[in-house]
Parts: C-alpha cells; structure tokens; sequence
C-alpha cells in the first residue's frame, strides 16, 4: 500500500506523462532503473532521446519545484542515463535533459516542461 507521498508521486508522473504526450513526446519507458538510480521518464521528442525528471510540490512553501534538482541528483540522473545508452547500444544518439515541474498549489495543477534543463553531469 502507498503512503501519500507515494501516492502524490504517481499521480505526479501521470500527470507529466499526460503533459509530455500532449506536447509531442512519445513515451518509452516510465520508472527506468537500474544499479545506479532511477529515470522518471524516457521519451522521444522529435529525434532526441529525452530522460525526463518529474518535480512537484503541493505548495509554494519551499519554491517552485523545478528549482529542486540538486547537482547530487542532476549526476544521479546522469550516470543512469550514460548506462541505459550504453545498455541500448544508443551512444551517438542526440539526448537530453528535461524537467516537468508540477506545483499543485492551486486547483489546478500547473505543469511546466523545461527543455534541456541541465548538462550531462558526471565525475
């Protein structure tokens, strides 16, 4: 059984798959893991291979969500998606990083994407 942050967690991912499809994307796979960590969302936007990080917050209290992906987390997610090109046999494909921020604040969630929101970050 999921507790409620879990529970607002996948809401918040089906949310930003919605969004995402909305916008063109084409999704490939949600919850992608590995040894090193976990990938929200893999998706394909036009030619570009997207790993998608969801952040949401209920309130504003501590800011927009999309300010809370630490450089710790932006590395986390870089060596997870260096392995899962590597496992795919994908290396020379065009790739980036893309954010959905979701603050839920209001009524109405508001979603936001954010294209090429950090660099590969390694080391």
């Amino acid at each position: 059984m999921q507790n409620k942050r879990q529970q607002f967690g996948k809401e918040s991912e089906f949310i930003a798959v919605r969004h995402l499809k909305k916008n063109g994307y084409k999704i490939l796979e949600q919850n992608y893991r590995n040894e090193l960590g976990e990938i929200d969302i893999i998706a394909k936007d036009k030619g570009t291979l997207v790993f998608v990080e969801v952040k949401a917050r209920r309130s504003d209290l501590f800011g927009n969500p999309k300010w809370a992906l630490t450089p710790k987390k932006q590395r986390k997610i870089s060596m997870v998606a260096l392995y899962y090109l590597k496992a795919k046999k994908q290396s020379n494909v065009k790739a980036r990083f893309d954010v959905v921020s979701i603050s839920s604040a209001e009524d109405k969630p508001k979603v936001e994407i954010i294209k090429n929101a950090f660099e590969l970050a390694y080391g």
